[in-house]
């Protein structure tokens, strides 16, 4: 794959100890590899609540955050540029928006994402099944960590790359090679240790 630029979604109805774990997880855990998260989006009626104590465990753990006006405000992030939205930090750096709703959110990593993984975190069954439904990436997670986009932990073996282009096969092609898979991983708050 080009890059894996992945996002956690913090939905209004999150729980918060569910988010703070994931989302810590997600971008702290190995920030060097794939499937770290490089993006955090908070739904506008969640930022207040949760957005102060997700900046302040992820700046325990030394993540710089970067986000947009209203991050800013709320806990003093760098501001962040547009570059920022489709960057693969590979490094303790969270790109951080706010956004009005879920469409908002699906239309940021529709635009900004590359396909990779990306995961909610929402205790609201309706929000999940359209974020899992309607984010076209290889791998879309709830209420789990973006880490366990993994050949390893999906039970798949040793892996051997991600691939996040819709058709995969290069060279003769039989009907097995015109298929591709969507993996989706719903959890109650796991992480990856």
């Amino acid at each position: 794959h080009y890059k894996g630029v992945c996002h956690v979604f913090v939905d209004a109805a999150a729980d918060a100890e569910k988010a703070r774990a994931i989302v810590l997880n997600a971008k702290a855990q190995r920030p060097g590899v794939c499937n770290a998260a490089e993006t955090l989006l908070v739904h506008a009626d969640a930022a207040e609540r949760l957005l102060p104590m997700l900046a302040e465990a992820l700046r325990a753990a030394g993540v710089e955050l970067r986000g947009c006006p209203e991050t800013v405000r709320l806990v003093g992030a760098t501001p962040a540029t547009e570059e920022d939205w489709f960057a693969e930090y590979l490094d303790l750096i969270l790109a951080v928006r706010v956004v009005p709703d879920l469409d908002a959110a699906i239309a940021h990593i529709e635009r900004y994402g590359s396909d990779h993984t990306e995961a909610i975190v929402s205790e609201d069954p309706a929000a999940i099944r359209r974020f899992l439904d309607e984010v076209q990436s290889a791998v879309v997670v709830a209420n789990a960590s973006t880490r366990f986009a993994d050949g390893g932990q999906l039970g798949l073996g040793a892996e051997i790359g991600i691939s996040t282009t819709r058709l995969h096969a290069y060279g003769p092609m039989g009907a097995d090679d015109l298929t591709t898979l969507k993996y989706v991983i719903e959890g109650e708050g796991q992480v990856r240790t």
